[in-house]
């Protein structure tokens, strides 16, 4: 026998416009009209006798069926706050704030991200950096030694901001770093979450080379190896740290942290921050439970146990030795902390000084060619600089405020030294925030001198119009790689003749099932990691 099912009545619904919210069409109002008059006709004098408000009416009928009836309010709800009666987040290009909430830039109160201070000039509420008269030792040897090195006439800055060649979507999922060959100068390395790693030669975008089979999920970080170019060191969050072949594909596992797979999120153990100790001929690695691991480049073997070098069970999402001594180990992590470390005596609790901040710090870098000054970057739209390693690091020399805070999956933020700056003063990072070009909105990226917090110059084209988190510059051009989504973007600087040069279109190149969809007016892709295969082309 079919089993019966019993029908229910719908429930009413009783549904409250908000005075606030939009106003019915033309045609609505009409056909309501129409239906108002037809039905008034017979009732024109009993309601003028009992005049009773429709909704308490309809309450009234549910209460005698015996069932409460839904009630729908088309109110506006805050997705900040939970509140109602205002909106926040991105409305166009614009950025709305939440008035129960500080300003989403500065994270001061007071005002909002519009009229934030720090949009009209990066260097507004800079603090400068304090002048030492310190007798230390180490600050004389500074002096003496390696300030004379610097150059005291500063150069101007080459700015590379025009988009010379592109890759559209090069990877199938979000692109998380970039790394330039060390001696081949056109030769670009990116990974993805994915765990790909591509090989990119921007002189040739037409030939596309992706190794898919190195890791099973995302590839966070990667070095070369010092001794052998055509070798890369990659760290991901599968636990592996892999030597991959650039000319074969070929990969070695050097050390798996997850031999018995998954056992839940207790135990699966992520690589995230990873560099090279060229002297010692060790990998360091950090995972996501605080520890820094060990690999011999000689033996390919892994090097005792780990060491805790941050907060047990947070990332240590940053690692780099310093150029001129690499036992100098600055590292950082989500303890809201970086710290400096004596790498021959690398033990729990023995960093040489922490470095506080007030959130996740997502990178840590020594200066490039001296090594003395130090670059973080921080979650709470900061990113700080200390000018000297020999001197008080209580405090930092600058804060700089900037967009970096994001609330989406997105590669975080990282600003990065331009290694050809000999004053070492001059870095690049994306911007979370989007501004009104034209009426787009777009994410620039932004150059920014440190010595002073000022905004040098802010890139953009008007065919990105995704957020572009992940920025390297070369090491000996004057150009600067962007990873935007899953493309890839080379820069250099526009020629200084008068001749307006037109775009070759060779030079951008479509990948994936979009390039059959490339001449048409499409939106542009999403910073998410959909496959959506969606492209604007301008």
């Amino acid at each position: 026998m079919p089993p019966q099912t019993r029908r229910m009545p719908f429930p009413r619904v009783v549904i409250d416009r908000d005075a606030d919210s939009e106003e019915s069409s033309s045609e609505e109002e009409e056909m309501e009209d129409d239906v108002v008059e037809s039905e008034a006709e017979g009732v024109e004098e009993e309601e003028e006798e009992r005049m009773i408000d429709p909704k308490i009416e309809e309450v009234s009928a549910g209460k005698k069926n015996g069932k409460a009836p839904i009630t729908i309010s088309l109110k506006k709800v805050c997705k900040v706050c939970k509140k109602t009666g205002h909106e926040a987040g991105f409305k166009g290009a614009t950025y709305i704030d939440c008035p129960m909430k500080p300003c989403f830039l500065c994270k001061m109160p007071g005002h909002t991200t519009v009229t934030c201070p720090h949009r009209v000039a990066t260097e507004y509420g800079v603090v400068p950096a304090p002048h030492k008269h310190t007798r230390n030792s180490l600050d004389y040897v500074f002096e003496r030694q390696l300030k004379p090195r610097i150059p005291t006439i500063k150069p101007a800055f080459v700015i590379p901001d025009q988009v010379d060649c592109a890759v559209i979507r090069y990877h199938s999922r979000r692109i998380t770093c970039l790394e330039f060959h060390p001696t081949s100068n056109n030769i670009l390395l990116s990974g993805d979450k994915k765990g790909q790693l591509g090989v990119l030669d921007f002189r040739k975008i037409h030939e596309r080379t992706v190794y898919g089979n190195l890791h099973s999920c995302i590839l966070n970080n990667m070095r070369f190896n010092p001794a052998n170019d055509g070798t890369v060191y990659t760290a991901s969050s599968d636990g592996t740290i892999s030597c991959t072949d650039l000319e074969t594909g070929i990969s070695l596992s050097l050390m798996n942290l997850n031999p018995n797979g998954w056992q839940g999120p207790s135990s699966w153990r992520m690589l995230y921050g990873l560099d090279v100790n060229q002297d010692k001929g060790l990998v360091l690695v950090g995972d996501s439970f605080g520890f820094v691991h060990m690999v011999d480049i000689r033996s390919n073997n892994k090097i005792g146990e780990g060491t805790l070098i941050h907060k047990r069970g947070t990332k240590v999402v940053g690692l780099h030795c310093n150029p001129l001594q690499p036992d100098l180990l600055l590292s950082c992590g989500n303890d809201h902390f970086a710290r400096i470390w004596d790498a021959r005596r690398l033990e729990a609790g023995s960093s040489l000084r922490e470095l506080p901040h007030k959130r996740v710090v997502n990178s840590a870098y020594f200066s490039p060619q001296s090594g003395s000054k130090i670059l973080t970057t921080s979650q709470d739209n900061r990113i700080r600089v200390w000018d000297s390693i020999f001197g008080d690091l209580d405090l930092p020399s600058r804060e700089i405020v900037h967009s970096q805070d994001f609330n989406r999956h997105l590669t975080p933020f990282r600003a990065e030294w331009d290694p050809k700056d000999p004053m070492e003063s001059l870095v690049v990072i994306g911007r979370y925030i989007s501004e009104n070009y034209n009426g787009a909105a777009l994410h620039p990226v932004d150059f920014i001198d440190i010595s002073t917090g000022q905004l040098i110059a802010e890139v953009m084209d008007p065919n990105i119009t995704t957020i572009s988190p992940v920025n390297k510059l070369h090491p000996r051009d004057d150009l600067l790689a962007t990873g935007s989504s899953r493309s890839i973007f080379i820069w250099k600087p526009k020629e200084k003749s008068g001749i307006v040069q037109e775009r070759d279109e060779k030079k951008f190149v479509i990948c994936g099932r979009a390039e059959k969809q490339h001449k048409k007016k499409l939106e542009g892709e999403s910073d998410d990691d959909s496959d959506a295969e969606t492209f604007s082309t301008k």
